[in-house]
C-alpha cells in the first residue's frame, strides 16, 4: 500500500474514531469519504455509505445525491423523491482495493453487476441487505420519470487503488465499462474513472480544506472603512461566472455555501418563478441586474490581484433563491445576464452574524427572531467548548468550521443537522422523524428548535448521548444491527433516566435534569451498562412491529415503534 495513503488513512481513522475497523474496511471508508466529498461538500458520516462484505456485487461504497442531498437509505430516497417537484439525481458507485496495482477486469465485472442492479426486475445474484437497500433506492428514483427536469440520473463509477493510473489495458476496460452502462439508456450521463494514489491524495486535501473560489470583478466599488470589516465591495458579476462559483467538482450546486442563509431554496414558488421567467425572457434578461436584489457573499479570506479575486472560507448569506434559479438555468444564460454582488471580508463572528440577519430581513422571519436564533447558536457553540477535554464537543455553527483543525477529533464535531436530530429525538419525542428525511423534521418542528429561552444544556446533552452511542458502535461494544435505532435509543435514555415528562421550566431545574443524564453518559462503564440494558426493550419493540424481530430502517422509523419502545422502557424503569 502507498505509504502516504497509508498515513492519510491512519490519520482519517484517528480523527473519526474508527480505529476498530479492519484495514480493508478502513480503506473503503477513507476512499468513500474522499470520493463522496468530491460530489457533496457538506458534512456526512462516511461509515453510513460503506456496504460491508459479502453479497455487495463489487460495490464497496455507494451514495445517491438527490437535489443536492447525499442519501443512502431507501426511506429517505422515497421521501426526497415524493417531496420534490423536479429531480436532479446522481448515483455514485465506488470499489476500493488496497493493492498498489489495478486489475483491468474489475471494471468489466463491476459494469456487469451494475447493469444487473439497475435494469433487471429481479436480481440474479445473491445480494446483501445493503445492496437490497440500494436497489430500493434505484427503484424509488426511477418510479416517476416525469420529475426529471433536464435529463435522466447520472452515474459516477470509481475504481480506487493505491497504484498509478495510466495502463492501456485498464483504460480499454474502463471505456468498455462506460459503453456497457451507457447502452442501457438508464442514465443521462455516465462517468467511469480509475483513481490512484495521487488522485486520492488530491481528493482528500480538497475534502478537508475550506471552500474557495476565484473570479474577476473589474466593475466594483470599494466601500469606505467599516468597523469589523476588513474589505467590502459592490460590483456586478456575469451570471455565468456566478454559476462557476456555485458549481461543486461533481457538477452540482454547492449546498455548503448557503449554510448561514436563513432560508433554504423554496423551490419554484411565485417569486422564484418570476426570477426564472426574467432569465428566460429575451427582452428582460439583460436587465436582470436592475430587476434583482443580487447576492451577498461574506468571506473570511480575500486576496486581490488587479481584477482577479480569490476568496476562501466563504458563505452566500443572502441570495439563495437567486443562486439556485440561475444554477438551474445555467445552460440558457447569455453574456448579458449580470448579478449585483456585495462582497464582504470579515473575521469577526458578531459582524458576520449581523450581516446575515440584516440581509435576510423579510416579513416571513422577524428581525428579533433572526437575532435571537443567531445568539442562541453562538451560546451553544460556546457551551459545547466549555467542558473539560474528555467531555468537550464542538458545535459547528458554520459549515466546515473545524475541517482544517486536525487536533479536533471529527467524531466530536456536531453539525446543526445532527444536533437537530439528537435534540428532537431525546427531548421532543421525535425519534421516528429524526431517523427519516431530515427536511421533514426541520419543517415540522421548526418552531421548537433553537429558540431563545430554551435549555442550552439539553442540546449538548442530546449530542453527548449520541456521541456515546456512536462510540459504542464504532468500537464494536454494541452490535451494529442496532444502528438504525440510534435515535430511538436517545429517546430511551431520556425516558429511563428522567421519566416521560418534559424538561421542567426554568434553566436551573432543566440543567439539573440534564446533568443526571450527563453523569451517566460521561462515565464509560455506566453508559455502556445503561445502553446494554435498553437493548432488550428495543428488541421487544422490534418484535412487536415485525414478528422476525429484525432491525431495519423502515421498522424503527414509525411512530408505532416509538410508542412500543416507550412502553417497554417505562416498564423496565419501574421493575
Amino acid at each position: 500500500m502507498d505509504r502516504i495513503i497509508e498515513g492519510l488513512c491512519a490519520q482519517f481513522q484517528q480523527e473519526r474514531g474508527l480505529r476498530a475497523l479492519e484495514p480493508n474496511e478502513a480503506f473503503e471508508t477513507f476512499t468513500g469519504f474522499c470520493v463522496l466529498s468530491s460530489f457533496f461538500e457538506d458534512d456526512f458520516d462516511p461509515e453510513e455509505f460503506r456496504m460491508g462484505a459479502g453479497g455487495d456485487l463489487g460495490v464497496d461504497v455507494a451514495g445517491v445525491i438527490i437535489n443536492g442531498d447525499l442519501l443512502l437509505d431507501a426511506a429517505d430516497v422515497r421521501a426526497a423523491v415524493s417531496q420534490a417537484r423536479t429531480l436532479d439525481v446522481r448515483f455514485i458507485i465506488i470499489q476500493s482495493k488496497r493493492s498498489q496495482g489495478f486489475e483491468a477486469k474489475v471494471f468489466t465485472d463491476l459494469a456487469d453487476n451494475l447493469v444487473e442492479l439497475f435494469t433487471s426486475d429481479l436480481l440474479g445474484y445473491p445480494a446483501s441487505p445493503e445492496i437490497q437497500n440500494l436497489r430500493e433506492c434505484i427503484d424509488a428514483v426511477y418510479r416517476d420519470l416525469g420529475k426529471f427536469s433536464r435529463d435522466l440520473p447520472e452515474i459516477s463509477v470509481r475504481y480506487v487503488s493505491t497504484g498509478t493510473v495510466g495502463d492501456a489495458m485498464l483504460d480499454a476496460k474502463r471505456k468498455a465499462a462506460y459503453k456497457r452502462l451507457d447502452a442501457t439508456n438508464f442514465f443521462g450521463n455516465v462517468d467511469v474513472t480509475a483513481l490512484g494514489a495521487r488522485e486520492i491524495r488530491d481528493l482528500y486535501q480538497r475534502a478537508t480544506a475550506a471552500v474557495s473560489a476565484d473570479f474577476s470583478l473589474p466593475k466594483r466599488i470599494t466601500l469606505p472603512k467599516i468597523p469589523g470589516v476588513d474589505q467590502a465591495f459592490l460590483g456586478v458579476l456575469p451570471a455565468k461566472d456566478l454559476v462557476e462559483i456555485l458549481t461543486d467538482p461533481g457538477g452540482g450546486i454547492r449546498k455548503t455555501l448557503f449554510f448561514e442563509n436563513v432560508r433554504d431554496f423554496q423551490d419554484y414558488n411565485p417569486v422564484n418563478l418570476e426570477i426564472q421567467q426574467t432569465v428566460r425572457d429575451v427582452d428582460r434578461r439583460d436587465r436582470f441586474a436592475v430587476l434583482n436584489n443580487g447576492i451577498t457573499i461574506v468571506t473570511r479570506e480575500l486576496t486581490i490581484a488587479g481584477d482577479d479575486i480569490h476568496i476562501r472560507d466563504f458563505q452566500i448569506v443572502n441570495g439563495c433563491q437567486t443562486c439556485h434559479v440561475l444554477f438551474d438555468e445555467k445552460d440558457g444564460l447569455t453574456d448579458g445576464v449580470h448579478v449585483n454582488i456585495k462582497l464582504i471580508q470579515s473575521r469577526e463572528e458578531d459582524v458576520i452574524g449581523g450581516i446575515t440577519a440584516a440581509t435576510n430581513r423579510q416579513t416571513a422571519v422577524s428581525d428579533e427572531d433572526l437575532e435571537a436564533r443567531e445568539a442562541f447558536h453562538k451560546e451553544l457553540e460556546n457551551l459545547f467548548q466549555s467542558f473539560p477535554e474528555g467531555e468537550r464537543l464542538y458545535y459547528e455553527r458554520r459549515s466546515r468550521q473545524y475541517s482544517t483543525q486536525q487536533s479536533i477529533e471529527k467524531t466530536r464535531v456536531v453539525t446543526r443537522g445532527l444536533l437537530t436530530r439528537t435534540y428532537a429525538s431525546m427531548f421532543l419525542d421525535e425519534p421516528s422523524r429524526a431517523g427519516r428525511y431530515y427536511k421533514e423534521l426541520k419543517e415540522v418542528r421548526r418552531d421548537d428548535l433553537f429558540r431563545d429561552g430554551q435549555c442550552a444544556l439539553a442540546y449538548y446533552t442530546s449530542a453527548a448521548a449520541a456521541y456515546r452511542i456512536d462510540w459504542l458502535f464504532r468500537n464494536k461494544r454494541i452490535d451494529r444491527a442496532y444502528a438504525p435505532a440510534k435515535y430511538q435509543l436517545l429517546m430511551a435514555i431520556k425516558l429511563y433516566l428522567l421519566g416521560s415528562g418534559p424538561l421542567p421550566q426554568g434553566s436551573r431545574l432543566a440543567d439539573r435534569e440534564c446533568k443526571k443524564i450527563l453523569d451517566v453518559i460521561w462515565d464509560a462503564n455506566r453508559a455502556e451498562s445503561l445502553i446494554q440494558s435498553l437493548l432488550p426493550p428495543l428488541q421487544a419493540a422490534a418484535y412487536a412491529e415485525d414478528s422476525s424481530g429484525i432491525f431495519n430502517r423502515d421498522t424503527v422509523r414509525t411512530q408505532r415503534f416509538s410508542e412500543n419502545l416507550r412502553r417497554e422502557v417505562l416498564a423496565a424503569r419501574k421493575s
